[in-house]
């Protein structure tokens, strides 16, 4: 009789996880573009190309697109990055790493500044939608942490990608980015007033 209980409690415990694992899979993902929005100016700071690195089972973002300043440095390199990042070019770098997913949350990541070479603790969250996602880098505890506001992307924008990059990061994407019109994308301009912790 108890090994009959220990059965049905096993086969409890996988139909559990198949069901949370097929609920999962009809979620939308942070895979995609995704722009980041200055809160002061409204412009785009820069695109970010996002991710599923299969072979680790976790998610990892690079920076796709660049919006420098004329008369600034158009190609900087990461000089305070630290171990193999560092002096690698900006574009292109890997400022996401080992984001792991929990249906619209990905947990126990790091987050690069390039600017300082700083990586910080991080997560995010998608939007039920999948339209807005949340980055949050953190020292310590999340509570003492800032928030960033992501936008997706339109799979047209992958058309203004170097190549390189999406086949460095995301291979699957070519043929999305190889069909996509050069039209731009409409920026997206920061809401007024953001309620987001800092």
């Amino acid at each position: 009789m108890k090994s009959w209980y220990s059965a049905l409690f096993l086969a409890y415990l996988s139909l559990l996880s198949v069901n949370s694992a097929a609920a999962q899979r009809q979620l939308p993902t942070a895979a995609g573009l995704w722009q980041q929005v200055d809160d002061v100016t409204g412009k785009s700071d820069g695109w970010f190309l996002i991710y599923e690195n299969e072979s680790k089972g976790v998610y990892e973002g690079a920076i796709a697109k660049m919006f420098i300043p004329p008369g600034e440095n158009q190609n900087p390199i990461c000089t305070k990055c630290q171990g193999d990042q560092k002096n690698q070019p900006s574009l292109g770098l890997i400022i996401i790493k080992e984001m792991h997913r929990d249906g619209l949350k990905y947990e126990n990541g790091t987050i690069l500044d390039p600017r300082d070479g700083n990586v910080y603790n991080a997560l995010m969250e998608l939007s039920p939608d999948g339209q807005t996602l949340t980055v949050r880098g953190y020292l310590g505890i999340a509570l003492f942490g800032r928030n960033q506001i992501w936008y997706r992307l339109p799979d047209t924008a992958l058309a203004q990608i170097d190549p390189s990059i999406i086949a460095a990061h995301a291979p699957a994407l070519l043929p999305l980015a190889g069909r996509a019109s050069g039209a731009s994308p409409s920026p997206r301009r920061a809401p007024a007033t953001r309620g987001q912790g800092r």
